[in-house]
């Protein structure tokens, strides 16, 4: 068992893992995790290539590497568990419900889609590359990436003596976007048979429409689409979020 993927955040009934997005990490839920423990026993996971600039990680990056990663820290629970997953998160959430529909009661996939064939990371990588590796102040974030996504990645990355480091390298997480465009995860999407609350964000990063047809083709889904918000729903429409995610939770994962 690999007890040490997750780190328990306290709570008290079913389980629910939160699970980040590309360049993200456990810590970033702090803002969620409060009234999440109200309701649920919530575990906090890092995936492969987000663990700390230092640990260094030789395995081929591959979706089915994370899902085997993520399907591993789940049976160290020993019992089903609600998958709360962002973006990349999302993905791997619902590719484990598939393979292993014994290890996943519920999901909840925000702002993710299963088809970016033909995209590319082009346009992007510019910027990331150009991100320094490590910032000096928490005001250089905040210009970097914006209030919102600026505080996100403030509680990402390694905290160093003299500032904030990214906690996983750039090329890496550059490979792993650069692979959606090249596979679709539709097949995995049809044969997901938990119950699903899909979030979209009213300035999505999906191909338009391909969340609203996850739902219309999906075992057992619920769609919000949260108008003007980015990427980052949980942070930048924290109470639309809050209020649907526990709905949900009530309903279909066994929450107060």
């Amino acid at each position: 068992m690999r007890t040490e993927l997750l780190t328990d955040r306290g709570g008290r009934g079913e389980p629910v893992v939160l699970v980040h997005g590309l360049m993200g990490r456990g810590s970033t839920w702090s803002r969620q995790i409060p009234w999440l423990t109200d309701v649920a026993r919530v575990y906090t996971y890092d995936a492969p290539w987000h663990r700390g600039r230092d640990v260094e990680d030789p395995e081929p990056i591959s979706t089915e590497r994370f899902v085997a990663d993520l399907g591993d820290a789940v049976v160290s629970l020993g019992r089903p568990v609600t998958l709360v997953g962002h973006s990349m998160g999302g993905l791997h959430s619902w590719c484990l419900a598939a393979e292993r529909p014994d290890l996943v009661r519920a999901l909840v996939v925000e702002d993710m889609a299963p088809d970016f064939r033909g995209r590319t990371t082009g346009p992007w990588e510019p910027w990331v590359y150009a991100l320094p590796e490590e910032f000096t102040s928490h005001r250089q974030i905040l210009d970097a990436f914006g209030d919102v996504a600026g505080r996100y990645f403030a509680e990402a990355f390694d905290r160093t003596p003299t500032g904030w480091r990214l906690h996983g390298r750039t090329e890496r997480w550059v490979e792993i976007a650069a692979q959606w465009g090249t596979r679709d995860y539709w097949k995995q999407w049809h044969a997901v048979r938990a119950p699903t609350l899909l979030i979209e964000a009213g300035n999505s990063v999906t191909p338009p429409g391909q969340m609203r047809r996850m739902h219309e083709t999906g075992f057992r889904t619920t769609l919000l689409d949260v108008p003007g918000a980015g990427h980052l729903v949980h942070d930048d429409a924290p109470e639309e979020y809050r209020h649907a995610v526990l709905a949900f939770l009530s309903t279909f994962a066994g929450g107060a």
